[in-house]
């Protein structure tokens, strides 16, 4: 254990216990397949014990940032049934001796759904019954294991899933084989609200028919109080990937509601969320503390998904935020999010977030914080050499994977940016998963520039390489200080020292001031060019 992370545990001290820490010992439920099942590595060990170890892990990869503080993981008090989200596939197991094909048909009128039913049934005749598995797949395998006693699980979720198991018999449903490419129901995907309680369930078919859907669900949502919503998606290819492009809604509205930090989203079958909400609170509330909104930042909120990080960020502090994402689906519900909680100083795009702060850097719009919250494989060099040029203050870095997060980091540290503080946070407990919010300022921020006069003739310069135009100020403030001023910046300048501009380029529009970081580095750039004089005040 590095001498920050002995320091970090020594400020908790022995009558401030780390929270989570307490855990489980003694009298710790013991999960039946853990030796099998492969999803919770640690399920089985005291919570403490998994604690130290991921500090450990956090301060193996990212101790060796100097003067970046590591704090000591944020644990859960209950670290069980934390899953609000449940996953489940479905395949015929063990065939049933003596048991009738197919099942028992719901009786109708002719309609289409009876008739497509009756199909069904034909094709299925002549084929033994087997068993229907469900669960997780065992590890490093495709092979089911059933966890109906899985102890991270929410309980309400895995009795949706096991409804949906005992009532597929009865409506003719045959789970998916997996070596054949044939029957109908692969998956279930559970979401639970926490504070809502809403569920939604997402059926996952390999076809797009669904004969007796409406009947199916009637049976669903009367043996599961809390279902508020059914959703068909279908995936009709051979492929590991559980959900595909095109669904139906078969029941309710085709979402939730869920509340977060005091906001309330909207959670849809494809919508990212975490599917920790009391730890993603703990996240979420520590990375707006790092973030240090003072009420007139603007931010940047990348990767923004149904935009839960930007909207609280937006409630807690930041002036504006702009959330952009390549998902069309889930920027709608950010869209709807920000409507639906009345926050007006938040909005969001569809696109590339990487061209966005190129777009941004190259009209010279100023950024103060650019949050930031990658999938596993982190970020590519195009999107933190984009982030480099937006040249933002502060980077607030949530990462899922800290051996990937490490990575990134050094790539910024080298283009001048330092990191400041490390939070791990245990959204995962039981697995070897670590998240962590890693906080980055610039370091040509916190510097004080000294004004110097510098004649042309000094620098070896000629007339034509010193001619003050826009554009070769902006290129020595850039070179000099690291920072990208805007034209309008360079304007606001000339017209607080009484230089001659070319024209005026606000638009008649009433536009923000020049930064105090810009604007010191404009007057050294006017007084290096001898635009002004070195005892010209900044």
């Amino acid at each position: 254990m590095t001498k920050r992370l002995q320091d970090a545990h020594a400020l908790h001290g022995p009558d401030r216990p780390r929270k989570g820490s307490e855990g489980a010992g003694a009298g710790t439920p013991v999960c039946p397949h853990a030796q099998t099942c492969g999803a919770c590595q640690h399920v089985n060990e005291p919570y403490a014990a998994q604690l130290a170890r991921k500090d450990a892990r956090v301060a193996e990869l990212l101790g060796g940032f100097e003067g970046a503080e590591l704090r000591p993981i944020l644990g859960m008090d209950d670290p069980f049934r934390y899953r609000n989200k449940v996953v489940s596939p479905y395949a015929p197991g063990k065939k049933l001796p003596g048991a009738a094909p197919g099942g028992r048909a719901e009786k109708g009128k002719g309609s289409r759904g009876d008739r497509a039913r009756e199909a069904r049934g034909r094709r299925t005749a002549g084929r033994a019954r087997h068993e229907i598995l469900c669960g997780m797949y065992a590890d490093h395998s495709h092979r089911i294991v059933p966890t109906d006693g899985c102890l991270v699980e929410n309980e309400r979720a895995k009795q949706v899933i096991l409804a949906i198991r005992s009532l597929m018999p009865r409506f003719g449903i045959e789970p998916y084989r997996e070596d054949a490419h044939s029957g109908f129901l692969r998956h279930a995907v559970v979401r639970v609200g926490h504070t809502s309680g809403e569920m939604l369930v997402t059926l996952v078919t390999n076809g797009r028919e669904f004969p007796g859907s409406r009947a199916f669900c009637r049976e669903l949502v009367k043996r599961c109080a809390g279902i508020t919503t059914i959703v068909q998606n279908v995936n009709e290819r051979q492929t590991n990937v559980i959900l595909g492009e095109r669904e139906q809604v078969l029941y309710g509205p085709g979402f939730i509601l869920d509340q977060l930090c005091g906001l309330s989203f909207r959670i849809s079958s494809q919508s990212f969320y975490q599917v920790n909400a009391v730890q993603t609170e703990v996240l979420y509330e520590r990375a707006i503390d790092l973030a240090g909104f003072t009420g007139s930042e603007t931010a940047i909120d990348a990767y923004c998904g149904t935009g839960t990080i930007g909207l609280v960020a937006a409630k807690r502090g930041a002036r504006q935020v702009i959330g952009v994402d390549t998902v069309a689906s889930a920027v709608r519900d950010a869209r709807e999010n920000a409507k639906h909680n009345g926050v007006e100083n938040a909005r969001f795009a569809v696109g590339d977030a990487g061209a966005f702060m190129r777009e941004r850097a190259a009209a010279g719009d100023a950024v103060d914080v650019l949050l930031m919250d990658p999938p596993r494989a982190g970020s590519s060099e195009e999107f933190l050499a984009a982030a480099v040029t937006l040249a933002p203050r502060r980077i607030v870095y949530i990462s899922c994977n800290p051996t990937t997060q490490v990575r990134d980091l050094a790539f910024l540290r080298q283009r001048g940016y330092a990191v400041r503080t490390v939070q791990p946070v245990d959204m995962f407990p039981h697995t070897d998963h670590i998240e962590t919010v890693a906080v980055l300022s610039r370091k040509s921020a916190t510097k004080t520039f000294i004004p110097v006069t510098v004649s042309p003739k000094d620098m070896g310069l000629d007339e034509a390489k010193a001619q003050p135009t826009y554009e070769n100020i902006r290129k020595y403030v850039k070179e000099t200080h690291g920072l990208t001023v805007s034209t309008l910046n360079i304007a606001q300048m000339k017209a607080e020292c009484g230089l001659e501009m070319e024209g005026d380029r606000s638009g008649g529009r009433q536009q923000p001031k020049c930064p105090p970081e810009k604007r010191e580095a404009i007057l050294d750039a006017f007084r290096h060019f001898g635009m002004i004089g070195s005892d010209t005040s900044g």
